[in-house]
């Protein structure tokens, strides 16, 4: 387990696995949902739901994009 600080400073305990997964968002730079793989969008998925992760639709392309310090 870790623990992640949203923006609204509330702490939130997230699992190992959507740890690694938030390893590849690097400052502000979306990753686009194609470039994950079936595991990988389950877990963007379920961090977007933990509002750890924000999604955009930009020109039917759908991005995620993090929303923690």
């Amino acid at each position: 387990m870790k623990i992640v600080e949203l923006t609204n400073k509330i702490q939130l305990p997230i699992n190992n696995e959507e740890a690694e997964l938030l390893e590849r968002f690097i400052g502000d730079t979306p990753v686009a949902k194609s470039h994950l793989n079936e595991r990988e969008q389950v877990l963007a998925n379920q961090l977007t739901v933990k509002d750890v992760l924000h999604r955009t639709n930009e020109d039917g392309k759908i991005y995620y994009k993090k929303r923690i310090r």
